[in-house]
């Protein structure tokens, strides 16, 4: 059986708020505290685990891409206009206020408040 990821940590400054701007976003419930980390666990039985760094830290941008259903697509991109975020339609951040149509779905990037890249793509890539 190939492996399936379990969990994965997400270095940022402040972890329940950086967990809460994504569960915002998805509609999640609220992150949970685990030890030193703020869960957010997903659909598909992954968590990301928000671990604060320390403040001297760089803290190194990771992309995150979630698959979502067009209706889900529709109300996390109506979350981000409410709250008035960037979002670009490429992880280059060439085209702003835009969303892409790659392989026939919608995709959208929005960076989080510690400048990790998150991705909502109805249509997966592969």
């Amino acid at each position: 059986m190939p492996a399936r990821l379990d969990h994965t940590i997400v270095h940022c400054r402040d972890r329940f708020a950086a967990a809460r701007f994504l569960t915002e976003l998805i509609d999640a419930p609220e992150p949970k505290p685990f030890g030193p980390f703020a869960s957010v666990p997903l659909a598909n039985g992954v968590t990301l685990d928000y671990l604060d760094e320390q403040a001297e830290s760089e803290i190194v941008s990771q992309h995150l891409a979630f698959l979502v259903s067009d209706e889900e697509f529709d109300e996390i991109l109506g979350r981000i206009k409410e709250r008035e975020l960037l979002y670009w339609a490429d992880p280059m951040h060439a085209e702003p206020q835009q969303i892409n149509h790659h392989f026939g779905g919608r995709g959208v990037y929005v960076d989080d408040p510690d400048g990790h890249s998150l991705e909502f793509i109805t249509h997966t890539y592969v």
